[in-house]
């Protein structure tokens, strides 16, 4: 991977935070105003020294869930590794901001050793997500050994990476990325991607490269103020992705995350758009809007809701997709 630009921007924020820039998207950003979609996902704003009481360092409750270093064993049939403790860029609204980077640790030697080690000894775990930090920030030779461990475990029988490379440093992805993602075992892809002006043609080429080599593309969408809380913006991205073989899966309500408040909507807000979307796309183009719960208690489907109480007569009443309601016997 090319290095990243390490600017210092003239702010505190830095200090607080770590900030990285990657030099195809440092060109991608140039002469953006600082109001941009793109400008604000990653370049350094005040309002993330204005942290709230209720956000916190772990929003989404990795900690308590992590029985060895770098495994979250959330729910019994699937954990996360976390396989990489950088990213090549740092976006400014990332749940994950005071785990990873300068305040992560990496996971090699004998701590990955004895993460593959708990996956072998827990026979329920059926899929592993490579996650950290970013898992396509590691070197294609290291990113090979960690799928080829775990793809040689006889119960596990899929493979996820989430990564957000293929939109910040699509030039980066070489043959040995490529090569390593060529397993026994179906391997997902989940690419992190919240504008449609983040679908280069540089990412195209990078997307059609992942998808080539047989890797399942999905993607992930933090829904973000000011940077896709619109309709259009939204509908243009998921009609992209899908014409790209990518499946949109998940669009995030933001996180609890320390000094990222600027950029939470109301949950109300997330709805209407998906009540909106479900009537102008193809229910291809449609993600399933999520909350992860404080805690860890998980994601749960947050999206609006069709289906209303019985009537007198027994029958559901169940609202279309225009607003108009219907009587559904039972």
């Amino acid at each position: 991977m090319k290095p990243s630009i390490e600017r210092t921007p003239s702010s505190a924020v830095p200090q607080a935070f770590d900030y990285r820039m990657t030099p195809y998207l440092e060109s991608l950003l140039r002469g953006r105003p600082a109001d941009d979609p793109l400008s604000l996902q990653f370049l350094p704003q005040e309002q993330e020294l204005n942290a709230q009481a209720h956000e916190t360092s772990d929003p989404i409750g990795d900690v308590p869930f992590t029985p060895v270093a770098g495994v979250v064993h959330r729910h019994a049939d699937r954990i996360l590794l976390k396989v990489a403790h950088s990213c090549p860029v740092y976006c400014r609204f990332c749940f994950r901001r005071e785990m990873i980077g300068s305040k992560g640790e990496p996971l090699q030697g004998p701590l990955l050793d004895a993460a593959i080690a708990y996956v072998r000894a827990h026979p329920k775990i059926w899929e592993v997500i490579l996650t950290g930090g970013d898992p396509l920030s590691l070197s294609g030779r290291r990113l090979r050994g960690v799928l080829t461990d775990l793809a040689s475990i006889e119960h596990v029988r899929v493979l996820r990476i989430h990564s957000r490379v293929p939109i910040v440093a699509p030039d980066s992805i070489d043959d040995s990325h490529l090569g390593a993602l060529q397993q026994p075992l179906p391997v997902y892809l989940a690419v992190h991607v919240n504008h449609p002006d983040e679908i280069t043609d540089a990412v195209v080429t990078a997307l059609q490269r992942l998808s080539a080599a047989g890797a399942v593309l999905l993607s992930q969408t933090v829904l973000l103020r000011g940077v896709n809380d619109n309709e259009d913006v939204l509908e243009a991205l998921f009609r992209r992705l899908v014409c790209l073989k990518v499946r949109p899966y998940y669009l995030h309500h933001p996180d609890l995350a320390v000094g990222t408040s600027h950029f939470r909507v109301p949950i109300e807000v997330g709805q209407r758009l998906m009540r909106s979307l479900r009537r102008t796309v193809s229910g291809l183009c449609l993600p399933t809007y999520v909350l992860d719960i404080p805690g860890g208690f998980g994601k749960v489907p947050i999206g609006p809701m069709y289906v209303g109480a019985r009537n007198a007569s027994g029958c559901r009443q169940i609202e279309d997709p225009a607003g108009l309601r219907h009587s559904y016997p039972e």
